[in-house]
């Protein structure tokens, strides 16, 4: 059960959906160990809970959910007893580890861009956002980054394990130091030459807190592991007389970010209360003697300096700490960045989440850990600033988070409690501080356009985004885009249009253009797909592809006749087998029946503006590709008349390819920006439409009509016999097996093993794969096995869809 709920508009933190499931009983939790969770940058979240069955028999279960459909929960049973969850920087592979490990890639393909400010000025990206350079550990031929994890046990020992493109795994362990000890607590941060910083502590507040430097080589095929012994730090509240045995248990240590090796979170605590504190590492001169220094001058000259750890910040004695989630966002901390954030209340990536044991949750700066917001689950709040031993305790134990972590853009929140329940808590990128809403808008646009770059998903950037906003947002979003170069605007063609469908879906005036968006998405995909499908008669070909030409002469004669236009092309390069033709036929059935649709779009009644596939009429760019795509269809009907799009015409003698490709070029010369346009022709082609209908007839759908496998557009029955797939972003249905084998569908399937209509371009990787119950659930199984129904109308987060509910 997911208790959706609309965020209030200016508040600091609040909840956005809490899950509950109903099949656990409340008695059926068993929280006796730690809790893990991890967030991908997929926006996917993996977490971990234990469940007694009737017979008090104790499943540990790694659960995955889809934070845009959480009501979508993959299960995995496991043996682990304390669990580490990890996702890999694509967000497509979660590595989990059992009691004592904490692994981490060991490589860092790129790192996200750091970011300065929303009000830096900067129109390109490249300027917006500036790359650190950050090695990865072990490289491949070419410099390709070596994937792979590495772990620390208990005994104090690292284990590093290497995937080789092959598929082999090389393994191996080395000990962090000669004197090994036990190791309670563990976290690894990267460097930006590529080496490993572990952090260990065993525990007690007493003992050092021990830092390595782990390097990763490979001689002669074997795994080889180097480590370095870093300075060490106590903590300050140990050192202190008045509370040297106040806090005995280091119960929380992590490094402030990833990237950042040089500044580490430490929390200490007792049965009652704790205190956080943030150290830093930094290089300082060593104090040479004056006899020294006579004695060799050149001493005196460079001062030796030396690493050592200060500490940055502590807080007061707070309550107990339950759990502690980093920011993710990386951003610049500058003097003069900081500064700037102060002065347009731009908080994303400056605070750390704690969450207490009274099941309070704050939002501290990551630099001076001063509080910056607060949530309390309880309906009745309490005074910030009132101390902890002065605060009534209650009869039993608080509801309280046991795990949390931040969204890639700090903008969410979620939390696993002791209860088992999953929320959701938004966090206002200006921390609760009124804003003009030019100024929340270009918060918002700078983080699309930071997602936009990394291909990161922007879930949690939606949750901030008011109906009111969609329309001025798409609009600045699109100057933006169309301010950068024509490589750049190429590259992100397909992320933008993926952005611009995901915000019209928030607001009513706007719903209407998601299908055009998705269908453009659509067209886009089979248009490149069939164009790589042509291949150069001479293998000593120009620079241009076949692809390329075509767009090109298709671009530059308008004729209207589909043969004057065929015969400047060089149709040997159109040759293909003609298994391969035929297997094709279902898209280039959906190219004709689409161009079929938008022809008639003038003769339909009202002819509203809301109605789906009107902004292709005005769309020089997709109409273009359309014409395209009817030449090379053309053409390939020479070859194969079987695979020739399937008409209904009302006369024999009619040539359905003819009259489509006229009245498609004619439309397609009335939206071009240039040469100017004879607006005669336009008013042609308003007399030619209307025609079209008798000519043509377009198919109509019924309800009781078969489904349909949306990929490869084939018909699946009323009720189909094979095992089908729903993608649980975008609600496309495809078979779970293929039926096809020849090359060219597969590179069609393929191209949709990691992407869906939904996130389309969304990086190097998005949310579909076919492997569901291996890497990610974004598709869920359909048919005999299954009882989930592919939803057929956008999702609110005002109320929970009917479809949805049991």
């Amino acid at each position: 059960m997911c208790d959706l709920r609309r965020p209030a508009a200016g508040g600091m933190m609040d909840l956005a959906y809490v899950c509950e499931w109903e099949k656990w009983s409340k008695s059926s939790h068993c929280p006796s160990v730690p809790l893990a969770c991890a967030w991908s940058c997929r926006n996917l979240i993996a977490f971990t809970m234990d469940l007694r069955s009737d017979d008090q028999d104790l499943t540990r279960m790694i659960h995955i959910l889809d934070t845009e459909h959480p009501w979508d929960l993959h299960s995995i049973p496991s043996e682990h007893h304390e669990c580490t969850l990890s996702w890999l920087l694509r967000g497509s592979v979660c590595l989990w580890g059992s009691q004592g490990g904490s692994p981490r890639e060991p490589e860092r393909p790129l790192p996200p861009p750091s970011l300065p400010s929303p009000q830096s000025g900067a129109s390109s990206f490249g300027e917006k956002f500036s790359r650190v350079k950050f090695s990865p550990s072990l490289t491949l031929f070419g410099g390709k980054p070596m994937e792979g994890w590495i772990a620390v046990t208990v005994s104090g020992l690292v284990t590093v394990s290497l995937l080789k493109p092959s598929g082999q795994v090389l393994t191996s362990t080395e000990s962090l130091c000669r004197l090994r000890g036990r190791v309670a607590l563990a976290d690894i941060a990267f460097t930006g030459g590529g080496n490993i910083v572990v952090a260990t502590a065993d525990g007690s507040s007493t003992s050092p807190v021990q830092f390595y430097k782990v390097c990763v080589s490979v001689v002669s095929e074997k795994c080889r592991i180097d480590t370095e012994i870093l300075p060490s730090l106590f903590m300050r509240c140990t050192t202190d007389l008045n509370r040297k045995d106040k806090f005995p248990a280091i119960t929380h240590l992590k490094f402030l970010a990833r990237d950042m090796s040089e500044q580490v979170l430490l929390c200490a605590s007792s049965q009652t209360s704790s205190i956080v504190e943030c150290w830093s590492l930094r290089k300082e001169g060593l104090p040479v003697n004056n006899i020294f220094q006579q004695i060799s001058p050149v001493v005196g000259d460079k001062q030796p300096t030396i690493l050592k750890w200060r500490i940055l910040s502590a807080t007061n004695d707070l309550d107990r700490v339950s759990a502690v989630a980093l920011p993710k966002l990386p951003i610049s901390l500058t003097n003069t960045d900081l500064k700037v954030a102060s002065d347009t209340q731009f908080y994303p990536g400056l605070g750390l989440a704690l969450a207490f044991h009274d099941g309070s949750v704050h939002i501290v700066h990551r630099l001076s850990l001063q509080t910056m917001a607060v949530f309390y689950s309880s309906a009745a709040p309490r005074p910030v600033d009132e101390p902890a031993v002065k605060r009534l305790r209650s009869a039993g134990p608080a509801v309280h988070f046991k795990a949390m972590q931040l969204s890639w853009t700090s903008l969410a929140l979620v939390g696993i409690d002791s209860q088992g329940k999953l929320s959701m808590l938004r966090l206002s990128p200006s921390m609760g501080h009124p804003l003009e809403v030019g100024l929340a808008l270009r918060h918002l646009l700078f983080l699309l356009e930071y997602c936009m770059v990394t291909g990161y998903d922007w879930w949690d950037i939606l949750l901030h985004v008011q109906p009111s906003m969609v329309q001025s947002l798409v609009e600045k979003l699109h100057e933006e885009y169309t301010r950068q170069t024509a490589a750049l605007q190429q590259v992100l063609s397909t992320r933008i249009l993926a952005m611009k469908a995901s915000l019209c879906k928030l607001s009513p005036c706007t719903v209407t253009r998601v299908c055009d968006y998705h269908t453009k998405l659509f067209l886009i995909a089979i248009s490149s797909t069939l164009k790589s499908l042509l291949r150069p008669h001479f293998l000593n070909t120009p620079d241009k592809s076949p692809g390329d030409r075509l767009t090109e002469i298709c671009a530059k004669i308008t004729d209207v006749d589909i043969d004057k236009v065929m015969i400047n092309l060089k149709t040997e390069e159109f040759v293909l087998d003609m298994n391969t033709l035929q297997a094709l036929q279902q898209l280039l059935q959906w190219v004709g029946d689409f161009v079929l649709y938008l022809l008639a779009q003038p003769t339909q009644p009202g002819g509203s503006l809301l109605r789906p596939g009107h902004s292709f009429l005005r769309d020089g760019t997709s109409l273009g590709m359309l014409r395209e795509l009817m030449v090379v269809i053309r053409i390939w009907g020479l070859l194969k008349p079987s695979c020739l799009p399937v008409y209904t015409a009302t006369s024999d003698t009619q040539d359905s390819m003819s009259l489509l490709f006229r009245l498609l070029t004619k439309l397609w010369i009335c939206c071009r920006p240039s040469p100017p346009v004879d607006r005669r022709s336009c008013r042609n082609l308003a007399s030619w439409c209307p025609g079209l209908p008798h000519a043509l007839p377009s198919p109509a759908r019924a309800p009781g009509q078969p489904k349909i496998d949306h990929l490869r557009r084939l018909h699946l029955g009323a009720c189909p016999t094979e095992e089908c797939k729903a993608c649980t972003r975008c609600g496309c249905v495809t078979m779970l097996k293929s039926p096809n084998r020849t090359t060219a569908v597969k590179q069609w399937e393929q191209r949709w093993i990691k992407n869906c209509l939904a996130v389309e371009g969304r990086g190097p990787d998005a949310c579909m794969t076919n492997r569901a119950a291996e890497e990610v659930p974004a598709f869920v199984q359909l048919g005999p096995r299954s009882t989930h129904r592919p939803p057929t109308t956008p999702r609110s987060l005002d109320h929970p869809h009917p479809e949805d509910r049991p």
